[in-house]
């Protein structure tokens, strides 16, 4: 049995789209006419029979938030003794999401076809990441795919709590420099002129303040197009010279020498690394294997460089926590809970105590740079204003001394 998807029309005349489960095609449309539908289009989701569009259409992936809560639904359901087509059946009926549910009918129709869940999964690359496919194999492999599932709940949880900490921690600057920047334009280009232009009409000399802002009033009212166009240039440059590989890393380099956006990168981008080290590990995947995939979810190129220069040095012989530590790019906390974890033979739990070690830092750093962030750009704006304002009121003061 299948998995179909269907694009049908009502009575009214309304198109209707989903996914049901057959033995063939013909079966979907006959059970499709039995509810008063009238089939346009079936197209098995995943098979032998798949087209490369509909696989296209399944690999653009599915949102963090998505696979965690997968994840955890199908690891309660398989640790409650549910027998895994069921579980994913069940976990299908209750996700609203389109494409997970039609991505989790094609991995049960590959499981019902006697493959393991590793392999349903691997028929969808662009939803289910590497590591995630690389730990259930292993944990079908060694009988323990509810525990295995249970370790991928947390990670994937874990991982949407550390991006989400990450992105909410930008909102609030990033609004408050729009609505910024927003103000001060619209004071340049409304305010300024009407407020200025009675002066120029005195015939007095204007202070050097003065003429400054109505020369910059000036120049955004006429050529506010030539910066826009600079600005849409200069992201597409900005874009397609760093697209290369050398520019990407030297840029990737010079964020790690930066005095604090080079620590916040350098912890994300370990705690990364060694929570997915600790799952894949904890899960019985090989350690060379462990360390190439884990070294895929770093971000930054010279810190992904380095987990590859260290897994060489690894597979001839050496510590993991010595082969890391030579590149010198990440943090000594990091490398002595991994050695001693290595010494103690105690790995897996060193590991996870690293992860949880820079998340709960980077939390903390990243808690104080807002704390630091909101007022400072509260004090850069109110010194703009003031800017503006004196520069208005430098000529009634100057028209006030010549009267007198």
């Amino acid at each position: 049995m299948g998995a179909y998807q269907y694009t049908a029309v009502d009575a009214l005349g309304k198109e209707q789209k989903g996914v049901l489960e057959g033995d063939t095609a013909r079966q979907v449309r006959g059970m499709l006419r039995e509810r008063s539908l009238i089939p346009v289009k079936v197209a098995e989701v995943a098979g032998k029979k798949g087209s490369t569009n509909r696989r296209a259409w399944l690999s653009r992936g599915v949102s963090a938030l998505d696979l965690a809560l997968m994840t955890r639904q199908l690891a309660t359901l398989s640790r409650a003794g549910l027998p895994l087509e069921e579980a994913l059946q069940a976990v299908s009926e209750q996700t609203e999401r389109p494409r997970m549910k039609s991505t989790l009918l094609g991995v049960r129709a590959k499981v019902m076809e006697g493959h393991t869940l590793a392999a349903g999964l691997e028929a969808f690359p662009g939803s289910f990441p590497v590591v995630y496919r690389a730990t259930i194999a292993a944990g079908e492999q060694a009988g323990q795919l509810d525990t295995v599932l249970e370790r991928l709940a947390e990670y994937t949880e874990s991982r949407h709590s550390l991006r989400q900490k990450v992105s909410h921690a930008l909102i609030y600057p990033i609004v408050l420099t729009l609505l910024a920047t927003a103000i001060i334009v619209l004071m340049l280009v409304f305010v300024v002129p009407k407020v200025v232009g009675v002066f120029e009409t005195t015939g007095q000399t204007l202070p050097a303040l003065t003429r400054g802002l109505i020369a910059l009033s000036t120049f955004l009212q006429n050529w506010w197009w030539l910066l826009l166009v600079g600005a849409v240039v200069g992201v597409i440059g900005f874009t397609r010279f760093f697209r290369e590989a050398g520019p990407r890393r030297r840029l990737h380099r010079s964020i790690l020498g930066l005095p604090i956006i080079g620590k916040v990168a350098r912890g994300l981008n370990t705690a990364r690394f060694t929570r997915t080290l600790s799952i894949l590990s904890s899960s019985g995947v090989p350690v060379l294997e462990a360390l190439r995939i884990s070294g895929t979810v770093v971000t930054n190129i010279p810190m992904r460089e380095a987990i590859e220069e260290a897994t060489v040095r690894v597979r001839e012989g050496a510590a993991i926590g010595a082969s890391l530590a030579r590149s010198s790019l990440f943090p000594p906390m990091s490398i002595h809970l991994i050695s001693s974890g290595e010494a103690s033979g105690k790995l897996d739990s060193m590991l996870e105590r690293a992860a949880s070690h820079q998340e709960n830092e980077m939390d903390s750093l990243l808690s104080m740079m807002l704390s630091i962030l909101e007022p400072a750009m509260i004090v850069i704006m109110g010194l703009i204003v003031l800017t503006i304002v004196m520069a208005i009121l430098l000529p009634i003061f100057q028209l006030n001394q010549l009267i007198a």
